[in-house]
């Protein structure tokens, strides 16, 4: 009877024990599956916004990542960067259309390893146009056409029609007549094997790629990454260019006015802070840009005249900021491709040419407005509130001549009618003991020329 009773016991609890374990293989067997969303121009933030979501995933041991993708596309660069990310990445890629796969946002596209689409979704029109929308030269095209056929031949898709999404020369017959661009609907796109097959959301995409019993997990961007993201984005990043160029230039024109000094470097940490957070901008890099302010400062304040100091530390300076925008080793700029080494730098040097331009010319009157008027110093230091240096008034010491007592680099001081002032010139240099004229006032100095 005992032994009766341990047996059943026994039963009772080996069945319970299989049953737990076959009641827990489900939950065990579970595939993970990391879902990011991608609906924005394509542009250094989104590059940032992808590579984090991958890398996440990668960390999270994902076996399956699908993306929501919803662009008009962007940069070309940047799409490649998200492109080879994608590709290279070792869970298996699903990309779901939502609407518009347009552009660099096709190359993307084709770089997953599954295409979804929604009703009434496109992917298509490639072709390499500048911000107004007209096409840019073939050697743009060519780049393009070269990345949308290898990605469409390495995930076994069409590669003629990828090049037809760049190339409006390309026939396909019973598909594109020459001298336009191809762009797939989402019946187009499945009906001629370019997609493989329709959804209307991510959970049905996934069953239709066959991935049943998932955990999902998704990209949760912090508010760091997306001030970091806001920085990035070239408009921004373009404003804190000019506030670094502007900030030089005042400093140059008028040395000690505080201001523009703190609106450089409060540029430069602006500017440099997020390309360095992202492995773009380096040490070596940053300290390129330094050594460029310091040999423009010795140009101006230490060195006569204006020669090698000085345009060695503007082309270092350009060099700097240049750099700091591409994802190079050192000087080695292998996989980067010249496209975006050359826009990289066009752009720096296009903000800081036209900076200058635009500073010299509403230079003044932006610090004579009345939003800047009160950072400037006004105020006259009188023997009435206790001060004990006697000078004439600035006005009526237009067009009066003297010499300079000290070297004018291109501040230093003056003697007017055996009166010391502190002067600046219009920016040429002007040796101690040369005979001076004063020109106007700016603040409180006086500028002269050479007479």
């Amino acid at each position: 009877m005992y032994m009766n009773r341990t047996k059943n016991w026994l039963r009772v609890l080996i069945i319970n024990i299989l049953l737990f374990v076959i009641y827990s293989l489900p939950a065990q067997n579970k595939v993970k599956v990391y879902h990011f969303t991608l609906s924005q121009e394509i542009m250094p933030a989104a590059k940032r916004h992808v590579t984090k979501a991958i890398s996440e995933a990668e960390k999270w041991k994902a076996d399956y990542i699908i993306v929501s993708l919803n662009t008009y596309g962007g940069m070309v660069d940047v799409a490649d960067t998200i492109r080879t990310r994608l590709l290279k990445t070792k869970p298996t890629t699903i990309v779901f259309i939502q609407n518009n796969a347009a552009s660099a946002g096709a190359l993307i596209a084709l770089s997953c390893d599954s295409i979804y689409m929604a009703k009434g979704a496109s992917i298509g029109a490639a072709t390499v146009v500048n911000e107004s929308g007209e096409k840019l030269p073939d050697k743009y095209q060519s780049y393009m056409r070269s990345k949308m056929r290898s990605t469409a031949e390495t995930q076994g898709r069409n590669p003629t029609i990828a090049e037809g999404m760049v190339d409006e020369s390309i026939f396909i017959a019973g598909m594109k007549d020459t001298g336009k661009i191809l762009t797939f609907t989402t019946e187009e796109a499945i009906k001629y094997d370019f997609c493989d097959g329709f959804a209307e959301n991510i959970e049905e995409a996934l069953k239709n790629a066959g991935v049943t019993n998932y955990e999902l997990k998704s990209y949760q961007p912090t508010a760091l990454d997306a001030f970091i993201s806001f920085l990035l984005n070239p408009i921004v990043n373009s404003i804190l260019l000019l506030m670094i160029v502007g900030g030089i230039f005042y400093e140059m024109k008028a040395p000690g006015i505080g201001f523009a000094l703190g609106c450089a470097i409060v540029g430069a940490i602006l500017y440099f802070a997020p390309l360095y957070l992202e492995g773009l901008a380096k040490n070596w890099e940053i300290l390129v840009f330094l050594a460029g302010l310091i040999l423009l400062a010795l140009e101006i304040f230490v060195i006569p005249g204006f020669g090698i100091a000085g345009i060695s530390g503007i082309l270092c300076i350009i060099i700097g900021l240049g750099l700091a925008l591409i994802d190079n080793d050192k000087l080695n700029f292998e996989g980067i491709g010249m496209l975006s080494v050359g826009w990289a730098f066009f752009r720096v040097t296009a903000v800081v040419f036209f900076g200058l331009i635009f500073f010299l010319i509403f230079g003044k009157s932006m610090f004579e407005s009345k939003a800047l008027a009160p950072m400037i110093l006004k105020n006259e230091e009188t023997a009435h509130h206790g001060f004990s240096v006697a000078r004439a008034d600035y006005k009526q010491l237009g067009g009066k001549e003297g010499f300079a007592l000290t070297d004018l680099r291109p501040s230093g001081k003056v003697s007017i009618e055996e009166e010391v002032y502190d002067a600046l010139t219009l920016g040429e240099y002007i040796t101690k003991g040369t005979a001076i004229k004063v020109v106007k006032h700016e603040g409180y100095s006086i500028v002269v020329k050479q007479v």
